[in-house]
């Protein structure tokens, strides 16, 4: 995994941009705004302050004043899934779509300006996995990094690797690093000769990875993009993720990489839980 640039919030220092290709947040709709504020409130700690109107109903979560991810509303009449989605950092946000219809992914929203934020459009590549692009303004994106409740990791589960890390490379100047045992630069949810693995890189830093599962991938969900949460402890987190109405979906067991789960929330969203190793 990568470390990535770390923007200050919203406390007049500066801010440094992330580089294109870069996942530089995560957002998640919700059908209920409210109690997914309950739920991730307790169980990453996070506060929660107003975010831009023009997505609608929409917050910024916050650890210590620095924003981390957003929670907005679902339109009531679009029966959409229930997903985190991450964004990737582009500095033209109108050309960056248009490179999506090219290479022969879609773009279902935008792009848009969201207030004085930035701009945005959402997209879903060849596979149909959903995910962002963000050209930051006044917003740059997740403001911390490494610490309890924040992102760790983006990966992108499907079934095969080769095209859709195609289709990504040309959205942006990726470099590829490719295992077929599992093994992988990023947090890895799973191992098996079954399966390959892209680790996508920028100037040499794994920024996101590609999980091809074959056979193996949830027919209910299709090919989509995790988002992995760094915690202290594991075990303890998803204890309290159970008593406040998630599930586990897959339980804690140790990688090379840290002790690792897979979850969803009360609505069904999947994430992922890393206890960083050592």
């Amino acid at each position: 995994m990568t470390e990535a640039p770390q923007p200050a919030g919203d406390n007049g220092e500066t801010h440094a941009r992330y580089t294109p290709g870069t996942p530089c947040w995560v957002s998640l709709m919700v059908h209920d705004v409210a109690a997914a504020l309950d739920f991730y409130g307790e169980l990453f700690d996070w506060e929660f302050a107003p975010g831009p109107g023009r997505l609608g109903p929409y917050v910024r979560a916050r650890l210590d004043g620095r924003e981390v991810a957003g929670i907005g509303a679902l339109p009531p009449d679009r029966h959409l899934p229930v997903a985190w989605t991450p964004y990737l950092a582009c500095d033209d946000v109108d050309l960056a779509a248009e490179a999506v219809r090219l290479c022969g992914g879609t773009v279902g929203v935008g792009p848009l300006d969201a207030d004085a934020a930035g701009r945005l459009a959402i997209g879903s590549d060849p596979s149909g996995a959903v995910f962002g692009l963000w050209q930051a303004a006044a917003h740059v994106g997740t403001a911390v990094r490494g610490e309890p409740g924040t992102p760790a990791w983006n990966e992108l589960r499907t079934f095969e690797t080769a095209n859709v890390a195609t289709f990504y490379a040309g959205l942006f100047r990726y470099e590829e690093r490719r295992t077929e045992d599992g093994a992988a630069d990023g947090a890895s949810g799973s191992s098996g000769s079954s399966e390959d693995h892209v680790t996508l890189c920028l100037d040499g830093r794994p920024v996101a990875g590609i999980r091809g599962l074959g056979p193996a991938l949830p027919p209910d969900r299709g090919p989509h993009w995790m988002t992995y949460f760094d915690v202290i402890d594991a075990d303890g987190t998803l204890d309290r993720l159970v008593g406040l109405g998630g599930q586990v979906l897959s339980p804690a067991r140790d990688t090379a990489r840290g002790r690792l789960a897979v979850v969803a929330d009360p609505e069904g969203a999947r994430f992922a839980l890393l206890q960083r190793a050592g």
